[in-house]
């Protein structure tokens, strides 16, 4: 079980904003991207050559931030076109990329599997990748509501709302759309919310995305995905039906369905992500601590519920929770969700046969506590996270005995 306590700092958040970006300011950033592209290319391929050289010679080579920032400063001295641009945004891409590097290697030494793997970084493709400049705080400033970037580029920003602190670090980005957005880093101080004396238990689950230990804190499946369905797949036959072939450019038809496609599928999301903030501020305003299912929704992707744990928006919800509890200082607790579907809440028996998922119902074995599945699972929650369950029904108190087996 892992314990998300309370502390005198919660941490760091994004704060994204919309931007209004002129053509001036388009061509500038997309002439940055470009810049910053080939220097990902050049450290992938130096990347890929120190590999073929170790694996050929048996030597151990390196190729880390400070060998690539060699071959930045010698890259820069020899192509005025890349010098035109911020080195500020080109070292922090090296720095992205030696992550991603790290990554990588340290998923193969512990012996992953192939799928479960973060892959060795790859090329960024022009038509592919979309733009992500990343500035620290002496590549950027804000003056008079406007955010000026190293390079002279201007940009104006839609404030939504106030930044709490001062920003360490700026990502001005292009989604799919064709939006420009500024995502702001800042240091967020924890706003502690009155005491009520409650706990709850969460379970997850595809049919109700949450189901807890309190009825009136259930989250029923909103299906966002498919109420928008009708519209999705109109998109998809009009691309299928303008796609252009190997090796060709897309036509202007394809682009636009491509884009409107988009446009649809964003605002599912925002859809989601709204459904489950207002979820989540209400079950951290109204309970002290939550015992929520550590579950893994990845898996999933893979089975026949794929399209419906998609539209649950599992993990979303699970960590709009999470951020939600640790901004004002809720004890959230994660439980590992091994056999939550398997223990009686009311006498910790753990059933000896196997519960089909189409089984609603648990019935236990042990003591004959009947109680409907995932609420059961709820109360489990409860105990293993090892909370008092004032106000929750039909949970064993805590050093309670298991029944003897007959």
């Amino acid at each position: 079980m892992t314990t998300l306590r309370e502390a005198d700092d919660a941490g760091h958040a994004r704060y994204t904003y919309r931007l209004r970006v002129s053509s001036t300011a388009r061509g500038a950033l997309l002439a940055e991207w470009d810049r910053c592209r080939w220097v990902w290319n050049e450290c992938v391929a130096k990347s890929k050559s120190i590999h073929l050289h170790n694996k050929a010679t048996g030597e151990k080579r390196t190729c880390g931030p400070a060998q690539l920032d060699k071959m930045l400063t010698q890259a820069r001295e020899r192509v005025p076109w890349l010098r035109e641009g911020s080195s500020v945004v080109q070292q922090q891409l090296i720095r992205d990329f030696g992550k991603s590097r790290a990554k990588a290697h340290k998923d193969i030494r512990e012996g992953l599997s192939q799928r479960r793997r973060a892959g060795m970084p790859k090329w960024k493709k022009k038509r592919e990748a979309l733009p992500t400049l990343n500035y620290t705080r002496r590549g950027f400033r804000l003056k008079d509501g406007r955010l000026h970037l190293a390079g002279g580029i201007v940009l104006t920003v839609v404030w939504s709302r106030d930044l709490p602190a001062e920003p360490s670090s700026v990502r001005v980005y292009q989604d799919s759309v064709g939006h420009w957005h500024c995502s702001f880093v800042v240091p967020t101080q924890m706003q502690p919310l009155p005491k009520t004396g409650r706990v709850l238990g969460v379970d997850w689950g595809v049919k109700q995305t949450a189901t807890s230990t309190s009825a009136a804190h259930d989250l029923p499946h909103a299906e966002h995905g498919r109420k928008a369905q009708a519209k999705l797949s109109r998109y998809d036959r009009m691309m299928a039906r303008r796609r252009p072939k190997k090796g060709q450019a897309a036509s202007k038809g394809y682009r636009e369905a491509k884009k409107w496609r988009a446009k649809a599928y964003a605002k599912i999301a925002r859809k989601r992500q709204d459904t489950g903030r207002k979820w989540a501020k209400k079950v951290v305003t109204d309970h002290d601590a939550i015992a929520v299912e550590d579950f893994k929704p990845k898996f999933l992707a893979r089975s026949s519920m794929a399209r419906k744990a998609a539209d649950a928006a599992i993990g979303a919800t699970k960590k709009a929770l999470i951020e939600m509890g640790r901004k004002h200082g809720r004890d959230i607790r994660l439980v590992h969700p091994a056999h939550t579907t398997m223990d009686c809440a009311t006498c910790g028996a753990r059933t000896k046969h196997a519960l089909p998922l189409s089984e609603r119902t648990y019935t236990c074995t042990a003591c004959g506590a009947v109680s409907p599945r995932d609420k059961n699972s709820a109360h489990v929650m409860l105990h293993r996270a090892g909370l008092n369950p004032a106000g929750a029904e039909g949970v064993r108190p805590p050093g309670a005995l298991l029944p003897q087996a007959a």
